[in-house]
């Protein structure tokens, strides 16, 4: 399904990016509600054992969408450049964002625990090998 020239798997890693290059805000207002004694945050960050389990997980949450959001929009590119497109393209793009939303809001809140957040990612890593393979197959 193509609007205006970007197909549904391009359209998803845009809004996966933007979620991406968001997600630091959880992390910081965490990190600016709980300042931590002696500690200079310009001259190195300060651990994140010192803050409340939700802002670590904030943190976390950010790096685990950036670990699989790399790889998943270079090979949504590869496809792209290889006109591969296919329904398992398509459905692959609309599961990896809505586990990668699932994912996201369950590790900041704290309701995605064992073993739903390790299903989770596990998810997103499957979403990346159909791309690998439907890269390979175009």
């Amino acid at each position: 399904m193509e609007t205006a020239g970007l197909s549904t798997e391009l359209g998803i890693v845009v809004m996966l990016a933007v979620i991406a290059a968001s997600l630091w805000i959880p992390y910081i207002v965490g990190v600016n509600m709980h300042p931590q004694e002696g500690v200079d945050d310009f001259a190195r960050p300060p651990a994140l054992s010192g803050f409340p389990d939700w802002v670590h997980r904030a943190h976390r949450a950010h790096l685990n969408l950036l670990e699989q959001l790399l790889p998943f929009a270079i090979l949504i590119l590869i496809v792209d450049k290889l006109y591969g497109y296919s329904a398992l393209t398509f459905w692959t793009a609309i599961a990896f964002f809505w586990l990668r939303i699932g994912h996201g809001i369950g590790m900041i809140s704290g309701i995605a625990r064992f073993p739903l957040r390790p299903i989770l990612f596990t998810g997103g890593w499957l979403c990346c090998l159909l791309m690998a393979y439907a890269a390979f197959t175009a």
